[in-house]
């Protein structure tokens, strides 16, 4: 390093050499995706198709809950492969850019198009041409972004939690998993030990007297009551419709085809309450391991914690239950009054203000 004085100015001309590493050149990765081409199909063709495999209404009734069930789900799994069959497509591993549309696609194409032909023929007119395209795209990207997100706070204007993932996906985005040596087995076996462990702690029942007359007025709930269709047909329009594998469709095209397959679905769901049996096919999920905190190490299987992904029917039943043990609490007055969550209106900053 040489230090050389200016006679010009007060500063001095620092000059150095160093020698830096040759970064090796970054391909892009990609991604193989399996997904079904929704766009190519219509919600009627799906509806009429569903509705020839399945038997009739009587004949569907008289079966078993898990025969019943089994045969909606397989009916509405071999119409999707038929109408519109899983195929796999190669896909660059990018950023998500939901804000990007059809017109600024188009318009970075034209606009790598043009970057290709000034490096091919280096003329000052399709340099200015590929100028003129760039800051064009830059400020299409730019306004796309701000109507996108500007439109995205507004929506969601009322609900806090949405308001907060907004703003902390923009502040604070998510880092990429670090890769990890586990495997399925390894969480399997992880947490049915854990389960055996919590098992262990409860090998006796409470030995302490029960008292029977506390509530000897407010009538038990003995038995679940069945639900008219149009109930099942509210609560289902007004979940939200995420979508996991085990669902047999995408639950938005269910919700569009509820109401040609409302019988049936209601049919399982009574079925389900009058026998207190819930079908086989509902227990099932697809449990899947995130970090408990992101700065956690990833290679330690105790920093993790199972998520289970339930089908969309099942949460349509859990959600009829739902709703009448919570009728059943409030119409018996049997809350805790110092409970502040899972209940309407009293959230963690409740008893805060309940204690002045």
């Amino acid at each position: 390093m040489t230090v050389t004085p200016l006679h010009i100015s007060d500063h001095h001309l620092v000059s150095f050499s160093i020698t830096l590493p040759v970064l090796p050149k970054r391909n892009p990765q990609h991604l193989s995706l399996t997904r079904r081409n929704l766009h190519s199909i219509s919600p009627s063709s799906v509806a009429s198709c569903t509705l020839s495999s399945l038997p009739d209404h009587d004949s569907f009734s008289s079966v078993p809950l898990d025969s019943a069930t089994d045969t909606l789900l397989s009916s509405l799994s071999s119409t999707m492969d038929f109408l519109c069959p899983l195929s796999t497509i190669r896909r660059k591993n990018s950023s998500p850019a939901p804000w990007l549309s059809d017109v600024l696609r188009n318009n970075r194409r034209e606009l790598r198009s043009a970057a290709r032909k000034w490096k091919k023929s280096k003329l000052d007119t399709d340099l200015t041409s590929y100028r003129t395209l760039l800051s064009k795209f830059s400020l299409d990207v730019t306004s796309a972004k701000t109507s996108f997100y500007k439109e995205k706070l507004e929506t969601s204007a009322q609900d806090p939690r949405k308001l907060h993932n907004i703003f902390s996906s923009l502040l604070n985005p998510p880092a990429p998993p670090s890769p990890s040596s586990l495997t399925a087995e390894d969480f399997a076996s992880f947490y049915t030990e854990k389960i055996e462990r919590i098992c262990q702690t409860f090998t006796s029942l409470p030995t302490s007297p029960t008292s029977h007359n506390q509530h000897s007025a407010t009538p038990s709930l003995t038995q679940l009551s069945t639900v008219a269709a149009e109930e099942v047909l509210q609560i289902t329009r007004s979940c939200n419709p995420t979508t996991c594998p085990l669902d047999p469709i995408p639950s938005a095209m269910l919700q569009t085809i509820l109401s040609d397959l409302l019988s049936f679905i209601t049919t399982v769901i009574n079925g389900s309450l009058t026998s207190g049996h819930i079908p086989t096919a509902f227990k099932k999920a697809r449990v899947i391991p995130i970090l408990k905190k992101p700065a956690l190490d990833p290679s330690d299987i105790s920093n993790y914690r199972p998520v289970s992904l339930l089908s969309f029917l099942s949460k349509i039943l859990e959600r009829v239950v739902c709703n009448q043990l919570s009728d059943y609490l409030m119409q018996n007055n049997l809350h805790d009054p110092n409970q502040s969550g899972f209940k309407a209106a009293h959230s963690t900053e409740t008893p805060p203000f309940g204690s002045h």
